[in-house]
């Protein structure tokens, strides 16, 4: 998974350098396969103002004096549309590097080095940037999308570098997360694995909300297939205004690769993308008889997915439907007769858990994997389910996006999303270890991951968060042990039952070789018989 060091920063007080950071997640168990700085392609562009502008008499261009501060002044020769004298605008350098396009300037296509050169005659010392040429797009920068210059902020400082200004400074953590560990597949999740190596607080996920009173409330949600659905909840949004999201949530949705649509859809994809919990919203309008029924599909049955394409189901899929048709292929894509359109005015918003083997089954099936399906089937749990949904009624109200009602309708399998108890024998835990971590140190790690640890004598009681669904035994605890206190404090030693041994060939081996070179000396290699 991407994670953007700038979003991470919104939840832990990170104070260690990307490089750094790196290095500490993989000392705890999670490799960085890719470490990138968002501007790693642009070099030597600064801020530039453009002191006079005159137009190139019989073409399209102008020719600019710009101030680039400490850098000092150049003559530029610049054939934008929006250039005008008094504005800023990113300045690439004589030697500098920006993204090169293609000549219908649609896409990049690579790197390109300034150089000084004329144009129409005229000496031009550097280069006025597009968005495009820095690598922007309108969701990571407001005006990088228009085809032209892009015009910096006015209290921008000519001279100074435009990465920080733009957000190219930020950097890209591409983290691989291991089965057993479903509950880092989000933002959140990995900031709390940051805040727990830094030693650092977490701070606390935004959720709360008003809700409006409602009547009456006619929301109805039936689950006839439990074992592949122990928990769905469904709430209610009404007075929706469907609108582009604000820039900043368009930039970390662009940043981990995933573009924005409209402010309710992009809601529940910035809430997986955070909590690693897939999110689904229907236009209430569509759903008959104002119902959800999670059951199998008949087969033969019929879908239309939100990417128009349709699917025969068989008995082994599970559907999430209203009360006379399908409206989503259950953790895997919602359904094209129930999405979010421009006049949608009334939403239900989905979350839910489902059986990782099932999604993955019909995802292999159908031949349809998604960013849902791919999380569902690495496993989600059931407290991150009533997480997500707070987070979406709270994004929702933050962004104006709709008026939060107190009309909701679930069900689960009783399962409790309340931290439960775990004790273990804290000789048992460090004789997997193989050594002795002192009690305060494992106190102060178990503390940190927020398991609320207390020692009395050799017994280790914990209160294990119910997203820690992998932490079951007094293994699981040495493991997170370990990987915090350092996997170098492990000392190399033998088992109890080895022996050391003489090496050479024993009689066997010693008349195998012999046959071996005997046949290679006359000529053979391998026999038949």
């Amino acid at each position: 998974m991407i994670a953007p060091l700038s979003w991470l920063r919104e939840y832990v007080d990170i104070d260690c350098t990307p490089q750094e950071l790196e290095e500490k997640l993989f000392s705890c168990g999670f490799e960085v396969e890719n470490l990138e700085e968002v501007g790693a392609r642009i070099s030597r562009v600064v801020v530039g103002l453009a002191t006079s502008c005159e137009p190139i008499e019989g073409t399209h261009l102008h020719l600019c004096e710009v101030d680039c501060g400490s850098e000092g002044k150049f003559q530029i020769c610049c054939g934008a549309d929006n250039v005008e004298t008094g504005k800023k605008f990113p300045t690439a350098l004589v030697g500098a590097t920006v993204c090169e396009t293609n000549k219908e300037r649609t896409e990049i296509v690579g790197t390109a080095t300034i150089q000084a050169g004329k144009l129409r005659g005229y000496d031009s010392f550097g280069m006025l940037c597009s968005g495009m040429e820095l690598g922007l797009n309108e969701d990571l920068y407001p005006g990088a999308g228009y085809n032209g210059l892009l015009v910096l902020p006015d209290d921008a400082i000519p001279g100074a570098d435009v990465k920080p200004i733009v957000g190219l400074d930020d950097w890209l953590f591409d983290i691989a997360i291991t089965a057993n560990r479903p509950d880092c597949q989000g933002i959140y999740g990995i900031a709390r694995e940051v805040a727990a190596v830094l030693g650092k607080e977490m701070k606390p996920l935004p959720l709360s909300y008003r809700e409006e009173k409602t009547e009456p409330h006619t929301l109805q949600v039936e689950v006839e297939a439990p074992q592949y659905c122990p928990r769905y909840e469904a709430h209610a949004v009404k007075d929706v205004k469907i609108a582009p999201s604000p820039a900043w949530l368009r930039r970390r949705l662009s940043l981990v690769g995933v573009s924005a649509i409209s402010n309710m859809v992009d809601i529940t994809n910035y809430v997986m993308l955070e909590l690693g919990q897939p999110m689904h919203a229907f236009d209430r309008r569509d759903l008959a008889g104002d119902r959800i029924v999670v059951r199998t599909a008949k087969e033969g049955e019929k879908l239309v997915t939100l990417d128009e394409q349709e699917l025969t189901l068989t008995e082994s899929n599970l559907l999430i439907c209203d009360g006379e048709k399908p409206v989503g292929l259950a953790g895997i894509m919602g359904g094209l007769n129930s999405e979010i359109k421009d006049t949608t005015t009334a939403v239900v918003f989905e979350a839910a858990k489902f059986a990782r083997d099932n999604i993955r089954r019909s995802a292999r099936a159908l031949g349809k994997r998604t960013d849902a399906s791919a999380h569902f089937e690495k496993g989600t749990d059931e407290y991150t389910v009533e997480l997500a949904m707070k987070r979406a009624l709270h994004l929702t109200e933050e962004l104006g996006a709709g008026t939060v009602t107190d009309e909701c309708a679930g069900k689960n399998t009783g399962n409790s999303i309340e931290k439960r108890p775990l004790t273990v024998s804290l000789a048992r835990v460090n004789g997997v270890l193989g050594i002795e971590v002192p009690g305060e140190a494992v106190c102060r790690i178990l503390a940190n991951l927020d398991m609320e640890p207390e020692l009395e004598g050799d017994a280790l009681r914990l209160k294990i968060p119910a997203y820690r669904e992998d932490m079951e035994s007094y293994q699981d605890v040495a493991e997170e042990v370990i990987r915090f206190y350092g996997y170098e404090h492990i000392v190399p030693s033998f088992l109890k039952s080895a022996e050391v041994t003489s090496g050479g060939l024993n009689e066997r081996q010693r008349r195998e070789l012999k046959l071996k070179e005997t046949l290679a000396g006359g000529g053979m290699y391998e026999a038949i018989h």
